[in-house]
């Protein structure tokens, strides 16, 4: 054999062990893991992320995905405890927690959860009345979860929530629930109106009231102010009355008695009746003439002894 055939053959081994070797290199994202088969048995610990090598034509390995993701588990036609049929669709969330055990412990759990899921849906569903079922989602959501987690735990995956997405009753009792929301709607509308005329009533009773106060209060203020007025008139009437006697008695007291006398004098006159052919002189007015003809006689004591 010659050189070059050595070197030929040299080349092509290598070049042949370089192309099982970087068969043999596996990249891994972050949420990715990879289970080894070595001759039909498992390594005892997934590989990831990042870059892993298998030995070709030995080692097999299984990738699984540790997002989490959601499976739809289709109509399912359920009875009631009452016996109504009812159409259900339910949406299942899950996620892989474990790897190995969901590469070794069941062939496919997807669609065994799905099973699963049936069957526990119809039981739930079973042990409740139509009327619940439709007003109770959230209790039958919890109860599935618990029941497929259980399950579904030793595979290694975790079930992170069930969602309700429709409910179909029978045409029969959709139509009933139609009739009643209907009457609902009617009865909420006549519930408002009626409540809309109460208040309506209540506030023009409260204005009346608040303009019969008003009133009332206009005319107490007016009556206070015409008796404050007739009060102040009063004051001052009687302030002018004291006024006035106070000036008569300051005058009184500078007239003499000839001055009275002859003011009796001319009150006695206009008290006396002109047509009347006798008067009638008290005897204080004599009294009082005497004191003038004293007063007469000793103011003109000459002209009465002319007389005599």
């Amino acid at each position: 054999m010659d050189m070059s055939s050595v070197i030929t053959t040299l080349i092509v081994v290598i070049v042949f062990i370089l192309i099982v070797l970087f068969s043999g290199l596996r990249v891994l994202r972050e949420y990715e893991r990879g289970v080894i088969f070595r001759l039909g048995r498992v390594l005892p610990k997934e590989k990831g992320p990042g870059i892993i090598f298998v030995i070709p034509f030995i080692d097999r390995m299984v990738k699984v995905d540790l997002r989490e993701d959601y499976f739809d588990v289709p109509h399912q036609r359920c009875i009631s405890k009452d016996n109504a049929p009812v159409d259900i669709d339910v949406i299942i969330y899950h996620k892989v927690v474990s790897p190995l055990d969901s590469v070794i412990r069941v062939a496919n759990w997807r669609l065994a959860a799905v099973g699963i899921a049936q069957t526990t849906l119809r039981s739930v569903v079973g042990d409740i009345n139509l009327d619940q079922i439709l007003a109770e989602r959230e209790h039958i959501n919890t109860v599935l979860q618990e029941k497929l987690d259980e399950v579904t735990g030793r595979w290694g995956v975790k079930i992170t929530g069930v969602e309700i997405r429709e409910i179909l009753p029978p045409t029969a009792v959709l139509d009933a629930m139609i009739r009643q929301m209907e009457a609902e709607r009617v009865r909420r509308a006549i519930v408002t109106e009626a409540n809309g005329k109460r208040e309506s009533a209540i506030l023009i009773a409260e204005g009346e009231k608040q303009a019969m106060i008003t009133k009332a209060e206009a005319k107490r203020k007016a009556l206070s102010i015409r008796a404050e007025g007739r009060k102040q008139a009063t004051i001052l009437r009687a302030e002018g009355y004291a006024q006035a006697l106070e000036r008569i008695t300051s005058v009184a007291k500078t007239v003499d008695e000839k001055t009275m006398a002859l003011q009796y004098l001319e009150t006695l006159n206009r008290i006396g009746d002109k047509n009347a052919r006798k008067y009638v002189i008290p005897s204080e007015a004599l009294e009082v003439l005497k004191q003038i003809g004293g007063a007469v006689k000793i103011a003109n004591p000459g002209s009465m002894e002319r007389k005599k």
